[in-house]
């Protein structure tokens, strides 16, 4: 079982109804983008927000690595920044409790996933909680020229994300962007996967709870409401699985085919379905008609 039981936003009645879910909404810097290769994780942040655009709870801190930090020209920490903050498994018990009954989203939740099974699972951190990537997810439901978090919030609204390259910044800009795709959305997004599972936290290392570093400040005058836009939604979803990766031209026209095909073999079913039906009915008005004249020939 991966981390994360990544599941999928639909238009079809399917699963549960997005605006009645919670998320947790998670960003990170990182010195690299391998962990294979050494990247580790120097801030994490978490907005857990409900479907409807209430924002229940906002955290965010700088990690410690115990490396060399490196990749200043993306994220700005230098080694200075990371003086006293925590490790990633002081903050596990926190970051548990944040998940617990919520679906994990991340833009491009491929990335995050390899940074958990790295770093937090080994500290600790619950496997098998619901997930959800708002990169494949839009990919999905709207066509667009480019799907990276700040390209795609201005698309859609007009405005870009601010505090980008900063953890909390980002995960504000995700969660955003979900709650507009959810209120937005022509017709009811529903959420189709597993549902979010109850995490027990684990033990705190120390007495104390760990101190976090943060390094973004609280909204004045707390989170901004979702914005209404218009946009023309595909009039087929693709399939999320195939809306990874770079998702250049050649990978738009296999889900968009991909896509085209389903629907044929779905409408293909149902004109099936109902001849069939139109069959039986045809075959069962007959037999009445013949019990109707047995009756009237023994009455």
């Amino acid at each position: 079982m991966g981390t994360l039981r990544t599941g999928a936003l639909t238009r079809r009645r399917a699963g549960v109804r997005a605006a009645d879910l919670e998320y947790a909404v998670l960003d990170m810097e990182t010195t690299g983008l391998d962990p294979g290769a050494g990247a580790r994780v120097v801030e994490v942040a978490v907005v857990r927000v409900r479907g409807d655009g209430k924002v229940v709870e906002e955290f965010n801190s700088l990690v410690d690595p115990r490396a060399e930090v490196s990749g200043q020209e993306f994220h700005g920490i230098g080694d200075s920044d990371v003086v006293g903050a925590p490790t990633v498994a002081d903050l596990v018990p926190h970051l548990t409790r944040l998940f617990s009954g919520a679906v994990v989203v991340s833009h491009n939740l491929d990335f995050e996933q390899r940074f958990l099974s790295s770093e937090l699972v080994p500290a600790g951190l619950p496997e098998g909680q619901a997930g959800l990537c708002t990169l494949r997810a839009l990919r999905s439901q709207i066509e667009l020229e480019r799907y990276s978090l700040p390209r795609a919030s201005h698309a859609l609204s007009g405005h870009w994300p601010t505090g980008q390259h900063t953890a909390l910044g980002d995960a504000r800009a995700c969660a955003m962007l979900l709650v507009e795709l959810i209120a937005n959305a022509p017709g009811a997004l529903r959420y189709r996967g597993a549902p979010p599972r109850v995490l027990s936290a684990p033990r705190a290392n120390g007495s104390e709870p760990a101190r976090r570093k943060p390094r973004t400040v609280p909204l004045p005058g707390g989170p901004e409401a979702p914005r209404s836009w218009e946009r023309p939604w595909r009039s087929v979803e693709l399939d999320p699985l195939l809306c990874g990766g770079v998702f250049g031209e050649d990978e738009r026209m296999i889900a968009e085919r991909a896509a085209y095909h389903g629907t044929r073999s779905r409408r293909r079913m149902a004109a099936a379905a109902a001849v069939a039906g139109g069959v039986a009915a045809t075959a069962a008005g007959g037999m009445l008609v013949r019990l109707a004249g047995l009756r009237n020939r023994t009455g």
